[in-house]
């Protein structure tokens, strides 16, 4: 008799780099269990900066139509309602000014043995800030000295660090984080921008997200990381947080950095940073212009990619 419960359902996704973290979100929506990411763009950075990577695999290279995501699910009757709310996140896309690439899904079935193996292969210890390292929790790392490692389970998570803007986002808050900072992060997803801030020895930080999932997510990595400085809620920033903190972190996209832009002013301290990031680099002068007509002095535009980092003060 076979083993049904070593089937899961493989759903690919064909869309653009430039949709990829849009694309996990919306997997991490529904009941996805683990999420792999072959993304050509990525391979080809890690190419041009060999000293920050311990792997990558060249045969992605060869995909010529954009990334390449994968969802695995088990079979259940859920499924057929995951299906419909993916393609019609997929086709929304491009009302937050993101470009969906091909936007094509599809599904089949795999073993299970076979997913893990697939999606593992593509998490190695990796390089995302000056002297971060984000370490998959299956692979060994011995660091060096001076390096922060993060503990993290990419199979719970929303970002893994090898996005630009999750990369700039933690750069800056190598510069800018210290002993006395505290820090909001909104939008935690994993918890990664957090976790950061935290093993950077901020005094305090606070993680926000409004999906439960990426809570839970986010509170699973933060103990792996066995950290007493951090707490992460679920809600609205503006619902579930008291008080004004040093720096506000958010790695969102441009519309919503835009509507927050004068309501975030309220959780900053005078003197206090605004890291925003998730920016697609059309957008740029649009963003910078909103912080500024809020009372934001720029501090730092900072590009990748197609992306950009904004840091910005408050007076």
């Amino acid at each position: 008799m076979k083993n049904t419960e070593k089937d899961w359902i493989e759903v690919t996704i064909i869309t653009s780099s430039e949709a990829v973290e849009a694309v996990s979100g919306i997997l991490y929506n529904t009941g996805v269990k683990g999420v792999s990411i072959e993304d050509p763009e990525d391979v080809e950075f890690k190419k041009k900066h060999p000293g920050d990577w311990d792997y990558f695999d060249e045969n992605l290279l060869q995909i010529k139509d954009g990334a390449i995501i994968k969802g695995y699910y088990k079979e259940d009757e859920s499924f057929k309602g995951y299906i419909k709310y993916i393609k019609e996140s997929i086709e929304e896309l491009h009302n937050f000014g993101i470009n969906k690439g091909k936007g094509l899904v599809t599904y089949s079935k795999v073993n299970e043995q076979d997913w893990e193996n697939n999606w593992k292969k593509y998490y190695k210890p990796t390089k995302v800030g000056n002297k971060v390292i984000v370490r998959p929790i299956w692979e060994p790392y011995k660091e060096k000295e001076d390096e922060i490692v993060i503990d993290l389970d990419p199979g719970m998570a929303f970002g893994t660090g090898t996005h630009e803007t999750t990369r700039m986002c933690i750069k800056a808050l190598e510069k800018y984080v210290s002993k006395d900072t505290t820090v909001f992060d909104i939008g935690t997803g994993s918890g990664i921008l957090a976790i950061s801030a935290a093993k950077l020895e901020a005094k305090k930080v606070i993680g926000v997200d409004l999906d439960p999932v990426a809570v839970e997510s986010a509170k699973e990595n933060v103990a792996l990381n066995t950290l007493d400085n951090i707490e992460i809620l679920h809600g609205n920033l503006m619902e579930v947080v008291e008080g004004k903190v040093n720096i506000v972190v958010a790695n969102i996209i441009a519309d919503i950095i835009i509507l927050l832009a004068q309501d975030v002013k309220a959780f900053i301290k005078e003197g206090g940073y605004f890291i925003s990031s998730g920016i697609i680099k059309d957008r740029k002068d649009e963003v910078i212009s909103k912080l500024e007509s809020c009372g934001f002095i720029i501090e730092e535009v900072n590009v990748d990619g197609e992306w950009v980092c904004v840091v910005s003060k408050l007076n």
